[in-house]
């Protein structure tokens, strides 16, 4: 078994984290034992962080202690497997839909470190009480999603802090090839962050960049 990360493994071509809450699966997962010890298969192909890894990502700013703040958190897949590895921090799992809630409200029951808010992630002012964080981590299919990033960033991450962006280029312009949404959103954000890594997602995820930026401090 090989530690490709704090807190990731890789066995036999599979991703793995150790599971946090023992015997429950999030999503139909698989479970490996190792050595008395519980693993969870993590998806690339539900995970678009899983995806990343597997397609090469060199920067993974997560830790024990690590404070987080995740937009588009949905069902919560990508999150229970930072919650299997940021075992003492804190992850802020900010979801719109109501119906995706209940998931993240189940989960979190069990898994302390998960703490599920119900919001606009445009609208960061609603969930203001977060404070400082080390990560942000963005999944939000919508047009203005750099915007979203550059404000939540403002408001809420360190200077030199990470951030990480899911961009799909479908939900910004379906009528542009998505090498030039991807050069654009770029554009937009490199007053405020260091460009790290830029990951195309296939064949995991179509048309989708997952970029990895250092915050510059505003």
């Amino acid at each position: 078994m090989n530690e490709k990360f704090f807190g990731v493994w890789e066995h036999n071509g599979q991703l793995l984290t150790k599971n946090l809450d023992k015997g429950k699966r999030v999503y139909n997962e698989k479970f490996v034992e190792i050595k008395g010890a519980e693993y969870r298969t993590w998806n690339p192909y539900r995970s678009k962080l899983a995806a990343a890894i597997k397609k090469g990502l060199k920067n993974f700013p997560f830790k024990k202690n690590t404070k987080v703040l995740y937009l588009g958190a949905s069902t919560g897949t990508t999150i229970s497997h930072l919650s299997d590895i940021i075992t003492e921090g804190e992850i802020y799992a900010v979801e719109i839909a109501a119906q995706m809630m209940k998931h993240l409200l189940d989960i979190s029951t069990k898994r302390e470190n998960i703490i599920p808010i119900h919001a606009d992630a445009r609208l960061p002012e609603e969930y203001k009480e977060v404070g400082e964080v080390d990560v942000i981590y963005q999944d939000v299919a919508q047009p203005d999603q750099d915007d979203i990033l550059i404000r939540n960033a403002k408001m809420f991450l360190k200077k030199g802090g990470i951030a990480m962006l899911c961009i799909k280029s479908q939900s910004i312009d379906v009528t542009t090839k998505p090498k030039e949404v991807f050069d654009k959103v770029i554009k937009k954000l490199e007053p405020h962050f260091e460009i790290l890594e830029q990951i195309k997602l296939e064949p995991f995820d179509k048309d989708h960049l997952f970029v990895v930026l250092k915050f510059k401090g505003e």
